[in-house]
This record gives structure tokens, sequence and C-alpha cells, in this order.
């Protein structure tokens, strides 16, 4: 990959991090770094100290892991690396990166002025019996800003395209009205402004910032569970935004009453508008999807390699984006089209276990995975070498067969809705950073199909 593009890449990477952690330690901690270069997958990234080199992986990787993979799943790990002197000094191109991935990253440009990236558009957002609802309700919204769908709630499992709809919605808007103002940002980011502007004593230019805009988008608001603080100031600017018929749109992964411990009274606004939910995409959609997503890179798929790969990955968008990126990746190394038996090769790695399994089927595998009596898995123990089997359980019930938390808890002894989703998340997190507990999630699945 050429200075170019690694440059690219490190710019899409520091705006993604600044939207997830606050000015101040985004001005400490990313000043002095770089991408020094991308071998075999792995992406260097030069660091000023021993010092630095500690903190970004106690506390950035599986951050930085998260992003530098939602790029590409070709990139599979992150090595840092000491520069102490001239470290501005641009990369040199190494010999060995030339058969890294190349993707078109000026796609992956974020506008700082209202964190719209400009790749979601209604363009390239394919539409299916799936979505088609969703779609119709971003359209309508469009035609009377503030008043016909407000506030537009859309929700759906991971990977399911809420994300580049609410963000096309945005982009679609700036065009339709040039002299509005439009914001999109996460419930996340949000929470880290207001908690910044408590401590640094400027609520007020907080609250004017947020109020100025024609149409705030908010993604991922089931983060705000159990902040209450941040949830207070989200009613106020609710209301103030609303009541002068301003545009609001939030994504979740659930409906706003299945949000747990949010405030009956935001709950309440949340719903008040339109709440639609994005399903799972069925076969024809996902060929089009795969059609599509190909097409944008310059490649023509054979009809028995787009089936395959839509017949193999079922569920998420976002997996299907990175089969294909996987394949523009083979294109530009080796100067063709893979055909069938090469794809199904690259397939193996995204291959989730048929949902027809048991949950008994599931313990009892995992179980004697990591050499455990499956009975200790319904237990009350929290012995370790149970812990983490029983949390792998829970994650895989949730992530790859969709099963309710409250169900999975009654499954697995009884146990609360809550602890589930604590495990889930956490093995969730713990995966990005942890290629040990990726290779044994992904053989467990082998075992399951």
């Amino acid at each position: 990959m050429d200075k170019g593009n690694l440059k690219e890449l490190w710019e899409h990477i520091l705006t993604q991090v600044e939207l997830s952690i606050s000015p101040a330690n985004f001005n400490t901690w990313f000043r002095n770094s770089f991408i020094t270069k991308i071998d075999d997958g792995v992406v260097y990234l030069a660091v000023p100290s021993q010092f630095f080199k500690d903190w970004y992986i106690k506390k950035f990787n599986t951050l930085l892991l998260k992003i530098v993979r939602e790029v590409s799943y070709e990139f599979r790990n992150i090595e840092y690396v000491i520069v102490k002197d001239d470290h501005r000094k641009p990369p040199r191109e190494n010999k060995n990166t030339r058969g890294a991935l190349e993707l078109p990253l000026e796609d992956f440009y974020i506008n700082k002025s209202d964190n719209l990236n400009p790749r979601y558009t209604f363009d390239t957002f394919v539409i299916g019996s799936f979505n088609n609802l969703a779609y119709a309700a971003a359209q309508a919204a469009l035609e009377r800003p503030g008043i016909t769908y407000n506030p537009l709630f859309i929700y759906g499992e991971t990977g399911r395209g809420k994300t580049h709809l609410i963000q096309a919605i945005g982009n679609q808007f700036k065009k339709q009205y040039p002299g509005r103002k439009v914001f999109y940002l996460t419930s996340e980011k949000f929470t880290v402004d207001f908690t910044d502007s408590l401590q640094a004593g400027t609520a007020n230019r907080f609250k004017d910032k947020y109020r100025q805009y024609d149409l705030l988008i908010m993604d991922d608001i089931q983060f705000l569970s159990k902040k209450d603080k941040t949830q207070e100031e989200l009613f106020h600017l609710f209301n103030t935004l609303h009541d002068t018929n301003k545009q609001i749109i939030f994504s979740s992964d659930r409906p706003p009453i299945a949000i747990p411990d949010i405030f009956d009274r935001l709950k309440s606004r949340l719903a008040s508008g339109m709440s639609i939910d994005i399903g799972e995409p069925d076969i024809e959609s996902r060929m089009a999807i795969v059609r599509k997503k190909a097409a944008l890179h310059g490649i023509m798929l054979t009809n028995e390699v787009v089936e395959y790969i839509a017949t193999t990955l079922s569920g998420s968008i976002r997996e299907i984006e990175g089969m294909v990126n996987n394949i523009v990746c083979h294109t530009q190394a080796k100067g063709g089209t893979p055909d069938i038996a090469e794809v199904r090769n690259s397939l193996r790695s995204f291959t989730r276990p048929q949902k027809n399994v048991s949950v008994k089927n599931i313990v009892d595998k995992v179980a004697e995975f990591y050499g455990i009596d499956e009975d200790s898995i319904y237990e009350k123990t929290r012995r370790r070498e149970v812990v983490r089997p029983r949390q792998i359980i829970m994650y895989l019930l949730r992530e790859d067969f969709n099963i309710s938390y409250p169900t999975i808890g009654t499954k697995l002894g009884g146990r609360d809705h809550t602890t589930v989703i604590h495990s889930c998340e956490k093995i969730k997190r713990e995966v990005l950073g942890d290629s040990e507990l990726a290779k044994d999630i992904q053989d467990i699945r082998t075992l399951l199909v």
C-alpha cells in the first residue's frame, strides 16, 4: 500500500477514534502516531515511546482493531512500533507491502462539519423486502422533515444497514436543503460531549451547539442505558428540537420499548413518531447486495459466485461487505476475479453454524471443547474455567441464533437477563482484540455446523 493510501487509512481511523473518546484524550494520544506499513494483513502503527505503546495496547487496541476491521476483514491485527526520531516524516514504501489490500480509501473521508460519510448514499443503498418500509419512511421524512415522521426510529440487528440508511438520509438532506444544518453522531459521542461540557463548565455552549441543527441523527441509542444525566439532557434537547419541527432520527438494535434502563418519559418520546424494523435480508436481497458492492469496486462476479456468497452469508450486510472486500483484495493481488472454489475457501472464516442447533448441543460442544462437565454450565459457580465457556455460549446463542437475552438466561440455569447482556457484550468486546479467543469461537462454530 503506497504512502498516500496509508495516510488516508490513518485519517479515517483518526476520524472514527475522535467520535469515541474525549478531545483531551484524542489530542494526548493520537497527535504523534501514524501507520508505517501494512504487511500480510498486519497494520504497523508508529508510536513515540514504550509508554505510548503500552497505553495503546491497554486502552485503545480493541477500538482500533474494530475500526480497521470495519474497513476490511483483511486487516487482522495491529502491531505497535516505537519511532522516536523524526516521527512526523511520511513512511517509506516497503517492498513487502505491495501485495497488501488496497481499497478506494478516499471513500472513507468523513465530513468533519456534520460527521457524515459521503459513501453512505441512497445510490449505494440496496432496497429489498427486508428494508423497503424503512426506506419509504426515510423518503417520507425527507419530503416533510420535522412533520411526517418525527422522530424516525430505525432498529434491527447488527449489520442490517441501519447506519447506511440514516446517514443516507443526512447526505440527501444536505442536497435537498442546502441552507439547513445536519449532524450525525453516536449516543456514546453525545455522552462524551455532554460529560466534557459539564467538567469544563461549558454546558450552555453544549446546549446551543445541538439545538442549532435542523436534522439530528443519533446512532446506537441503546447505549444510553443507565446514563441518567445524559438521558435527561437528551430529553430536553428532544423537546426543543421537536417543538420547533426539527427532524430527529434514531437507530438502535432494538425497539424503544425494549431498551433497558431508559427513563419512561424519554422512552415515550423515542416511540412517539415512527418506529420501523429492518429485518434479515432475503436471498434475492443478499444477491443484489453482493452484486452492488462488487460493482462499486468495478468487479463483475459470476452468478454462481454471487449465489454462493448470498446463500452462505445469511444475516449481516456487514459480513457480505467484508467478503466482497476479500474478493477485491484477491482481484488486485492476483489480477483476476476468484472462481467458486477460491470463494468457498475464503468463506470458511465467515461461515456461521446452522440455526437448527439446540441449546443443549451448543452447551455440550463448548463444554467438550474446554474440557469441562456440561452440567457445570448450568450451576451458580463463578469458577473461571466455567465462567468463560458459559459467557461464550451466551454470546453464540445471541449472535448466531438471535435468541433473546431472557430466554438465554432461563435456558442456562435461570440467570437474570442483565447477566446475559453483560456476558455477551464482554465477549463481543474481547473477541476484537484477543486473537486466541477469536480462534476458539471460530473453531467452536465449525463444530456446530
